[in-house]
């Protein structure tokens, strides 16, 4: 489905069950919502699965760069009204989950609980970013493919299942090149390291074991500044554990919400 939000047209998909509580999704830096798509089935029954791709990823408007993460937020903001949601479950990978903090801070009443998979408050410092940046404009996203899809998956997930790494390889290297180098520029610019101390929505972090861009002790540390927050550890997984291993990812979920009360 595609909806028209502010001035762009958002592409998202509805399954689950349409009772349940709503539980949104928001992708990492170069990939589109089919991230997703094995950690639904353990949640399908009991809740609204809604997943979306942000601006300059997948089917959606890929706008003139540069984007902040703000813009990502109002884009999220504008598809939930469309949606007639007053309140949801928002679920961030990476860059996702920078938007999903930002959207809790602006909108704490909208939100019933956070889980910020693979994520933190600042993600690499701005220089590396401005280089990224440089070196795609200069040579396309070609030449780097295969040094992020190292830090997006751990070697075994690449000897053991090529054909799945080959697929997100493509999904990567096909995706526009304007929308991944205008999201690197949110990503170099954006430091929510302050506006997160207001969080105080059910929060659970969940981080590969093997993630190298958010490693495990700084999520850990970022989970112990949350008030109301829990940590896991996905075993056997880099920075894109809903791919490598969804089925922990989906029970440390499940575990989660009948904790707090959610979608059941």
């Amino acid at each position: 489905m595609f909806a028209l939000i502010n001035g762009l047209t958002l592409h998202y998909r509805i399954e689950g069950n349409v009772q349940g509580a709503a539980l949104v999704f928001i992708n990492s830096l170069g990939c589109d919502f089919r991230i997703w798509d094995n950690v639904l089935p353990p949640l399908a029954d009991h809740f609204r699965l809604i997943r979306y791709d942000k601006r300059g990823h997948g089917l959606s408007d890929t706008p003139p760069g540069p984007y902040s993460i703000r813009d990502h937020t109002l884009d999220l903001t504008g598809l939930l009204t469309h949606l007639h949601l007053e309140t949801a479950i928002i679920v961030g990978l990476s860059v996702g989950g920078m938007i999903a903090m930002d959207y809790t801070v602006q909108y704490a009443e909208r939100v019933r609980a956070l889980v910020l998979c693979d994520t933190l408050p600042k993600i690499g410092a701005s220089e590396l970013w401005s280089e990224r940046i440089q070196a795609l404009r200069e040579n396309g996203l070609g030449p780097m493919a295969e040094k992020l899809m190292g830090r997006w998956f751990t070697s075994t997930f690449a000897a053991q299942r090529p054909a799945d790494y080959g697929g997100y390889g493509n999904m990567l290297s096909r995706m526009p090149l304007e929308g991944y180098i205008a999201t690197c520029a949110a990503l170099r610019d954006a430091d929510l390291r302050d506006s997160v101390k207001a969080i105080t929505a059910p929060t659970l972090v969940l981080c590969g074991a093997a993630d190298v861009s958010t490693p495990v002790s700084a999520a850990r540390e970022f989970a112990e500044t949350l008030p109301n927050a829990r940590y896991a550890t996905i075993e056997e997984a880099a920075h894109l554990s809903c791919i490598e291993q969804p089925k922990a990812v989906a029970a440390a979920m499940e575990r989660f919400f009948q904790d707090n009360g959610d979608g059941r």
